[in-house]
């Protein structure tokens, strides 16, 4: 046996592997597992410059793979913009005076921009006139939550060159108030992307790579150790190789190349670069576009239409919307797919997911592969028609399960108590032998996976809202989406998600034992100690 870096000892390791063995031991060398076992199997392991972690008795899994989040752009707001989540805005009048404060000094051409709006948990939207009277003449754009819709005054509405007559994007809308046409400041999908479009144009990949510091710290400390990043765009892709470079690649970093910046995914086809192209710290996993929008922003695509409080400047019996034609749509997937690609595509209601499936099952036609792992993203109205068609195809259901912690309460008001029976039913994904990881969507929502893992056990929203307790899961099955699943949803199954011989080194030391406390604990679980690669990078 090679002379260990580090064994840890005495503890309850749960391997996750195919016997779900418990061991008290583990070993590594090099970043990889060595030995896993009982003490006496680790005595010709321990050298002299061997590092020893007593474990205590604590619970040990392996590290959490967070499978489809946007730490690029999180790095980047985290670094630059105004956090107006929930726990920090409480009301319309604690947001307006927010911008009001940090308007009132700034120069003439400095935009406010802030992230994680909520209206529902806030106070609500608060209008043109009040964001133009609380922003002293200065540009203003709030992203909502779910990234997908954002409020701009009228300083900002100027600056993007939109006014009352300006027609609507293709795949977009700048609302606008029925009886005059006057813009209400709320703008949706593709609308939204003209001022996310001026604001990122002066970010740089050292902005990225700043920014990421903050978010590896955050990771780190709730025990995630692998990050897959949705929609990556080249600027990232450069930012990420930089740091790798540099060696300040602290969590592990899956590619999913963006299909909305145009040229990206071509120019990868083009250059014979396929799934899987990295190494261990900084892989490309696939690529990704998003035809889908948002349920807690009442644009995603459903065939039935929203229920409860509309929107002003909602178009009437709203269905949602979709960003591609499917004729488009499919012939980017076809050709990625052919070129040894990855392909992701979003679909949230039960009509975005099937113009996902419809896609994936065109791909498929084109060129058919066994074992393709093409993956529905974020895949929250899963009716029985819809899994059935997901076991057929063999495409992954990407669930977002971050969504039920942070935004439960908006699907159960804008969908129905009826509907959250097959809102991520997680029960019978797994009772079907339908793969489906978790993921955060961070910073859509919390980067938290304890808290997913907590609603997906106990059923509920982080607020108490009824998601429906038959699609409840163990605290293992929920673990298992952010570990096991996570790994193999991105063809990595054979280097981490599980703790085996040969298996990178990652995992987490936790404070309470995950599989016997009681359900309603679960997202109070904390890492104590976070080992990537059997290198301690975290340490409560």
């Amino acid at each position: 046996m090679l002379l260990a870096d580090m064994v840890a000892l005495n503890g309850r390791i749960h391997t996750l592997d195919a016997d779900a063995r418990v061991v008290s031991g583990i070993a590594a060398h090099r970043g990889r597992i060595v030995a896993l076992g009982e003490r006496d199997a680790f005595e010709n392991a321990i050298g002299p410059s061997t590092r020893i972690v007593d474990l205590e008795g604590r619970t040990v899994v392996p590290g959490i793979v967070d499978s489809h989040c946007h730490p690029d752009t999180f790095a980047i707001r985290m670094a630059k913009w105004r956090d107006l989540g929930p726990d920090v805005i409480q009301s319309k009048a604690q947001l307006l005076a927010t911008i009001a404060g940090d308007t009132r000094k700034a120069a003439s051409d400095s935009w406010f921009v802030g992230y994680r709006f909520n209206e529902l948990k806030s106070g609500g939207y608060p209008t043109l006139a009040e964001l133009d009277a609380a922003s002293h003449g200065r540009p203003v754009f709030i992203l909502r939550t779910d990234a997908h819709l954002g409020l701009a005054n009228s300083a900002a509405f100027a600056a993007c060159g939109i006014g009352r007559d300006t027609p609507d994007p293709a795949f977009g809308r700048y609302d606008r108030v029925p009886e005059s046409s006057e813009l209400t400041g709320l703008v949706r999908e593709t609308a939204a992307h003209v001022f996310l479009d001026r604001i990122h144009a002066t970010d740089t990949e050292d902005d990225i790579a700043r920014g990421m510091e903050c978010v590896f710290d955050q990771a780190l400390k709730l025990g995630i150790t692998s990050l897959y990043n949705s929609l990556t765009p080249s600027r990232a892709i450069r930012a990420y190789q930089a740091m790798k470079r540099a060696g300040r690649m602290r969590v592990r970093m899956g590619i999913i190349a963006s299909g909305r910046e145009p040229g990206l995914v071509e120019a990868l086809i083009a250059s014979g670069i396929r799934s899987g192209f990295g190494d261990d710290e900084l892989r490309l996993i696939g690529v990704e576009w998003c035809p889908d929008c948002s349920t807690s922003g009442r644009t995603a695509a459903y065939y039935e239409p929203y229920i409860g409080k509309r929107i002003l400047g909602e178009p009437p019996d709203n269905t949602g919307m979709l960003l591609y034609e499917a004729d488009d749509l499919k012939r980017r997937a076809i050709a990625a797919h052919k070129a040894g690609l990855q392909v992701c595509i979003e679909g949230v209601g039960d009509r975005g997911i099937d113009f996902a499936l419809d896609t994936i099952e065109a791909a498929l036609e084109a060129h058919p592969v066994a074992d393709h792992r093409m993956r529905v993203e974020h895949c929250c109205y899963a009716t029985p028609t819809i899994r059935e068609r997901l076991k057929r195809l063999g495409a992954v259901d990407s669930s977002a399960t971050g969504f039920m912690y942070d935004l439960g309460d908006a699907y159960v008001a804008n969908r129905g108590a009826a509907a959250m029976r097959h809102m991520w039913p997680h029960r019978s994904l797994i009772d079907s032998g339908i793969p489906a990881p978790g993921h955060s969507d961070a910073a859509v929502c919390r980067l938290d996976p304890w808290a997913a893992m907590w609603a997906m056990v106990n059923r509920k929203s982080g607020l108490g809202a009824d998601l429906d307790a038959r699609e409840a899961v163990t605290p293992r099955e929920a673990l298992e989406a952010y570990t096991r699943l996570g790994a193999w949803s991105g063809f990595e199954e054979n280097v981490k998600g599980t703790l085996e011989v040969g298996k990178v080194a990652d995992f987490i030391v936790l404070d309470r034992d995950l599989f016997t406390i009681d359900p309603d604990d679960i997202r109070n679980v904390t890492p104590l100690m976070t080992f990537v690669g059997g290198e301690l990078r975290h340490q409560a």
